[in-house]
């Protein structure tokens, strides 16, 4: 049975004319391509348009009901964005410093500038100047963090899909860059390409 939404999280807001961002990326454990993050911004008014829309952790969602969602999810929120860290980001960072850099592309994307921000997780966003608050398993208690993993989810699926065209022989349809056993079995058979991240250990022993 899945938890009802954390609406304490936004008790000191009294105004429902109060812009909320959520934001949150996807990506982080793949062995392949970018990690993406999304922003959403919305009143705090439209929250329940969220929740009425069925909007949960893109991981609880079915790859149909994701994708179902988008338009409908672009029409109820105020303003949304999109951004990446690339697989050379990835390697010269880290991954957690290139999540937390495509977060901040997609913040600092948005077409209008939000109250606050609530951030999937425990670290903030460095060198944002917004207020912000982090928010453990965001996607999971916040309908606002939620809708930014379902359009980073659906963004990214799509890419990675696409280059399933370029990359045949890692499975990438299926596994969208992830580390299942036919993905490093297809590595250990053909070694890595560009887009595999170099910094990974089921990539190290290839570079």
């Amino acid at each position: 049975m899945n938890k009802p939404f954390d609406h304490s999280l936004l008790a000191e807001f009294t105004s429902g004319y109060t812009l909320i961002a959520g934001v949150d990326e996807v990506g982080r454990g793949a062995l392949f391509g970018p990690v993406v993050a999304a922003a959403v911004v919305l009143p705090i008014s439209a929250i329940p348009q969220l929740v009425a829309l069925g909007v949960k952790d893109s991981k609880q969602l079915s790859c149909l009901k994701r994708q179902e969602l988008i338009q409908p999810l672009k029409m109820v929120v105020t303003a949304w964005h999109i951004s990446c860290a690339n697989v050379a980001e990835i390697d010269r960072l880290n991954i957690f410093y290139a999540s937390l850099l495509a977060m901040k592309r997609c913040v600092m994307g948005l077409e209008v500038t939000p109250n606050i921000c609530l951030v999937d997780g425990k670290f903030p966003i460095a060198n944002l100047n917004l207020p912000q608050k982090t928010v453990i398993k965001g996607d999971v208690r916040s309908p606002i963090i939620a809708a930014a993993s379902v359009l980073a989810k659906v963004w990214r699926d799509e890419l990675i899909i696409d280059l399933a065209k370029k990359y045949p022989e890692y499975d990438l349809a299926n596994n969208k860059g992830y580390p299942t056993a036919k993905h490093r079995l297809a590595i250990k058979q053909y070694g890595i390409c560009a887009e595999h991240r170099r910094s990974f250990k089921p990539c190290q022993s290839l570079v």
